[in-house]
């Protein structure tokens, strides 16, 4: 028989406002597969509810279709520059030019919303977000040997220079050193079982009672 101490411990037990959201960091090597990973997780059915993914900010001039606040932040050079003195980024970097970064403001809405925010981003702006945000999940997408991410990376450009090429392998090789540094890592050997380890991590870290 239920007592009304009863019912009132187990309601005790139940959320009263949606916990605040984890920040879950998703990077590894050119050609391990990340956003082959990403589209089917984020897909109608196999995104875990509550789970957004960050919308970055950029320099580089929006492409043909993509729009402001949805796809990217689009700032002009001096203003983000300006708002990295500010802090405004929980981490950025520059590629070819162009700057690329993570508003803070954005993530914290999100969070405080009750919404898990994933940001893929490279290695060395995982490590700037652990020291940011200490409490962010990180997962490692990692190859099946260097042999198939050198096949990847041939195949998505055959026509590649052998120099760059073996700089981009190079590079591979110091993040893959880096690996042990994340609290998880995915061996991106098919995209399917890849995609639900994934989910699998996001869906085991909200049933985490501590680190």
């Amino acid at each position: 028989m239920t007592t009304a101490s009863d019912s009132r411990e187990a309601a005790d037990l139940r959320p009263q406002a949606p916990a605040r959201g984890k920040i879950i960091v998703l990077s590894g090597p050119s050609g391990a597969g990340k956003d082959a990973v990403l589209a089917p997780l984020f897909g109608a059915g196999t995104c875990p509810p509550r789970l957004r993914r960050c919308i970055t900010a950029t320099t580089r001039v929006p492409r043909a279709g993509e729009i402001e606040g949805v796809d990217y932040f689009f700032l002009a050079e001096g203003e983000f520059r300006s708002r990295i003195a500010e802090g405004f980024f929980l981490e950025h970097a520059c590629y070819a030019g162009r700057f690329y970064g993570t508003p803070r403001w954005w993530v914290e809405k999100e969070r405080d919303g009750g919404n898990d925010v994933l940001l893929k981003i490279d290695v060395q702006g995982a490590l700037q977000v652990r020291q940011a945000a200490p409490d962010a999940v990180l997962v490692f997408i990692a190859p099946p040997s260097l042999a198939e991410l050198e096949r990847r990376l041939c195949g998505r450009d055959p026509g590649a220079d052998p120099a760059d090429l073996a700089r981009r392998l190079a590079i591979a090789r110091d993040e893959l050193a880096l690996a042990p540094r994340y609290d998880y890592q995915v061996v991106n050997d098919t995209i399917e079982r890849a995609v639900e380890d994934v989910r699998a991590i996001v869906l085991a870290e909200r049933c985490r009672t501590r680190r």
